[in-house]
């Protein structure tokens, strides 16, 4: 077939077939070659083969818009070349970017693809998400939860190399990542105590779940460090959202009118502790001064003095989880991997006067 004969063979084949991918078949029989010819020159194993012949069934498939099938070629070398993130419900939480976003890019540059499936929080949806995952022959799986939690975790992550992110278990041998709660929680304080203050309110979660218990044992720990004693009455739990913290901000000023200083458990409780301040006619940080733990912008820049606040490693922990399965993916070994917080220094704190 000449050149031209050929070309409109091409253009002719291209206008037929535009919905369907193109197999090296097609090229073989466009490029008037073998398909095992096609096959050796596209896997670069071409030795014998006429540089001519080559370069045709380069040119041809170039034209054609042919792209190997990643699937097969994965499943001839038992590596898919593809990551599972299973999560609960991340994808409507405001950290899901940064978890996600950091995941991604160490998976990118990794050559490998990242598969999102969220379970909304649901058990039978979750197994069919981990199900699907097996089918398709992951190369490993990244499980993550909303906020870090302490809990058993799914039997068939055991069937394939994972990485927990955002939750420990208390079984199994998953590496884990986590933020550093105890060490931000007690950075947070022993900032409010180097701005001189001594009587410092901690507004804190109800909830049973690890960060409340381990920021306030940081808030206990930054006390003992400045040699301060740790008063119960200064101390309030209540939901961690803006109301919770209007309402266990307002009862430490009420019950303790020498209060000088808030550390908050997130920033949605902290602006709630700033609200409560205002009520008392106490200004921030004038008065009052008030930190938070998240960085979540859309609280910390909105309130009124913009919150100094603790940033949450979260993009840092999905590169971690990502990296660590990929770098070790056939040992099973039990890490709980801690990163700390980072200070986010805005108008809501200052020195004692």
């Amino acid at each position: 077939m000449k050149g031209s004969r050929r070309g409109r063979f091409v253009a002719e084949w291209q206008r037929a077939h535009r919905y369907r991918p193109v197999t090296q078949t097609d090229v073989a029989r466009a490029a008037e070659v073998s398909a095992s010819t096609v096959s050796r020159v596209l896997a670069g194993v071409d030795a014998g083969i006429p540089h001519g012949t080559r370069d045709r069934v380069l040119r041809i498939a170039q034209e054609m818009g042919y792209r190997r099938n990643a699937i097969a070629v994965g499943l001839k070398r038992n590596a898919t070349d593809t990551i599972g993130f299973v999560s609960d419900v991340i994808a409507s939480t405001p950290h899901a970017g940064a978890m996600v976003q950091g995941s991604q890019d160490a998976a990118w540059e990794r050559g490998k693809v990242l598969l999102l499936m969220n379970s909304g929080g649901d058990p039978e949806v979750e197994e069919r998400a981990i199900l699907t995952m097996l089918d398709r022959r992951v190369d490993g799986i990244i499980y993550a939860t909303m906020y870090h939690q302490y809990r058993d975790v799914p039997e068939l992550l055991d069937l394939v190399p994972t990485v927990l992110l955002d939750i420990r278990a208390p079984r199994g041998n998953h590496p884990s990542v986590t933020p550093d709660e105890f060490a931000g929680a007690r950075q947070a304080t022993s900032h409010l105590v180097g701005l001189g203050h001594q009587r410092i309110g901690f507004v804190t979660s109800s909830a049973d779940i690890p960060a409340a218990h381990e920021r306030i044992a940081g808030y206990r720990g930054a006390l003992m460090d400045a040699g301060l004693e740790f008063d119960q009455t200064l101390v309030a739990a209540d939901i961690d959202e803006f109301d919770g913290g209007v309402r266990a901000g307002g009862a430490i000023i009420d019950r303790c009118p020498d209060v000088t200083a808030m550390f908050c458990f997130n920033d949605r409780m902290a602006a709630g502790a700033i609200r409560a301040a205002r009520v008392a006619r106490r200004r921030v940080p004038d008065d009052l001064s008030v930190v938070g733990i998240d960085n979540q912008e859309l609280v910390a820049l909105m309130t009124d003095p913009p919150l100094s606040t603790f940033q949450l490693p979260h993009y840092k922990m999905g590169r971690w989880a990502v990296e660590t399965l990929l770098d070790a993916p056939t040992v099973a070994r039990r890490v709980e991997h801690r990163i700390p917080l980072e200070f986010v220094q805005r108008e809501s704190t200052a020195s004692l006067s």
